[in-house]
């Protein structure tokens, strides 16, 4: 990914040398949104027989009440873009992320205001999403619209769950934050509220997660959407392989890859992200066709 031109936002709390916010726990309550999350709590999970999900329900997630637990004040972090190559590249993702969701928002007589993404080390205070933690991988919090990130996931992605590999893991970071800028993007369209209510009437924890796994394809189908959008206005950003980067990191956040992984059955009424065939496929969607129409997942017969 070449990102050299990117316009670098400065809607950045930077809090990697700020020390972490103490305490530990899960943003319960309040819930983030995290594609990171799947990632290492459910390899803990599954691993020891409980799965960590059920901790952090659907409609926990998606809520926009108080945390269930109160967390430390973390200190103050530096505002503004980044200096260093990582905060850099994140900062310079983000811009491009406002502005072309300003640009597919304005065309549709609406405004848009972005995230603003919170950079720590360890752990730090999530607001009203409880405790931000390093082994729950970056997640979106709706009530505060803001996007956690311990910049070490990314590392992780490449080193721990082969999910790219060179200079491709940048364009598979810039994936994961499109991914979870799609969250921000589900919480302005009103369609978060919407499957929180929809959670709380669900008879059984397989129709809700089910629902939960609609928000997060429609959130893979949303980044690719923006990797539409940003290709057609920088034609020469995506490099070889990136886009097979962003496929394979897709597939090994799969609900059933990682429960294979983990030595467990595949159990898709415990899917909470969907399948690796179906992350992939809803990715391509966004990315093919462009648009938040084709993103329509809640009315999709075939995910």
């Amino acid at each position: 990914m070449r990102d050299d031109d990117f316009r670098r936002s400065d809607n950045i709390d930077d809090r990697r040398d700020s020390g972490g916010g103490g305490g530990g726990g899960f943003p319960m309550g309040g819930g983030g949104l995290g594609i990171g999350a799947i990632v290492v709590l459910g390899l803990i999970g599954w691993a020891t027989g409980i799965d960590p999900r059920l901790l952090i329900s659907g409609a926990e997630m998606l809520t926009g009440g108080a945390p269930t637990q109160q967390s430390e004040r973390s200190s103050p972090g530096k505002q503004g873009a980044p200096t260093d190559d990582m905060g850099k590249m994140i900062s310079g993702v983000l811009g491009e992320i406002d502005d072309r969701w300003t640009e597919i928002f304005k065309a549709n007589g609406q405004t848009y205001v972005g995230p603003k993404i919170v950079l720590f080390r360890n752990s730090t205070n999530g607001g009203r999403c409880g405790m931000a933690q390093s082994a729950m991988g970056p997640f979106y919090c709706p009530p505060d619209k803001q996007i956690f990130i311990d910049t070490n996931f990314f590392k992780q992605v490449e080193t721990r769950f082969k999910g790219c590999s060179g200079s491709a893991c940048r364009f598979t970071a810039a994936y994961i934050i499109a991914h979870e800028a799609g969250h921000h993007v589900q919480n302005l369209l009103g369609i978060l509220p919407r499957v929180t209510r929809l959670q709380q009437q669900a008879g059984s924890r397989a129709e809700s997660n089910a629902l939960q796994v609609r928000v997060e394809l429609q959130a893979d189908c949303l980044s690719g959407v923006w990797v539409n959008r940003e290709e057609k206005k920088r034609p020469n950003f995506l490099e070889p392989g990136d886009i097979d980067a962003a496929l394979t990191t897709a597939s090994a956040i799969g609900d059933d890859t990682l429960q294979r992984n983990a030595g467990r059955d595949v159990v898709p009424d415990s899917f909470t992200h969907g399948s690796a065939a179906q992350r992939k496929r809803w990715f391509m969607t966004g990315y093919q066709q462009g648009t938040i129409q084709s993103c329509n997942t809640f009315a999709a017969e075939r995910l």
